[in-house]
């Protein structure tokens, strides 16, 4: 049992105490743990969501010989929080995120409306001849491709990419025991067009 809650804890971040019961409402199944911990996770983010965060960090990060360079927001509740390690380095992954995956918004809900229809037409026109009775789903899973793409929190996580952004931050709120919300980023790169 001590391995397979080693192995959990590498996994997860989780406490030895939060390994050990998920690991027994899993059977000693550390992939079934490790669900069991994303829902207790989910649960308590979720309990968290609606507390103020008004203290955090805001971290730069510059790549690629100073042709790409980031600034990212990201509050919590406390600044003993904002001072944590963790909470430090999951702001400055979040950062290294914004500069490779080149994301839009933070999170889905940030999409203008208008966006969302502009991009459901185009899809709409690729889809001519195609039949009635698949369309909708090829939509849905455009559309899901296309938030992926243009929203941070939806994004596959860049450490580990069975994962997204939005289940780190997740694990992170669960973690730290904080309310953690990304605020807003920005992202500059050599020769790009300005909008």
């Amino acid at each position: 049992m001590t391995d397979a809650i080693k192995i959990l804890r590498e996994k997860t971040n989780a406490g030895i105490v939060a390994c050990q019961k998920a690991l027994q409402a899993s059977g000693g199944d550390v992939d079934k743990a490790m669900d069991v911990l994303r829902k207790q996770g989910v649960a308590l983010a979720s309990k968290k969501a609606g507390r103020s965060a008004k203290e955090g960090k805001v971290e730069s990060y510059i790549h690629m010989g100073g042709k790409i360079g980031v600034l990212v927001e990201v509050n919590c509740e406390s600044d003993f929080v904002a001072r944590n390690d963790d909470f430090k380095t999951f702001v400055k992954d979040l950062a290294m995120q914004v500069a490779a995956y080149n994301p839009i918004y933070v999170k889905r809900e940030d999409v203008p409306e208008a966006a969302v229809k502009k991009e459901t037409e185009i899809i709409k026109a690729q889809l001519e001849g195609k039949p009635a009775a698949a369309i909708d789903k090829i939509i849905e899973g455009k559309l899901t491709k296309f938030f992926e793409d243009a929203c941070l929190l939806e994004q596959p996580f860049i450490k580990d990419s069975s994962l997204k952004v939005k289940d780190i931050l997740t694990s992170m709120v669960a973690k730290i025991g904080e309310n953690i919300i990304v605020r807003r980023f920005v992202r500059y790169q050599v020769g790009e067009e300005l909008k």
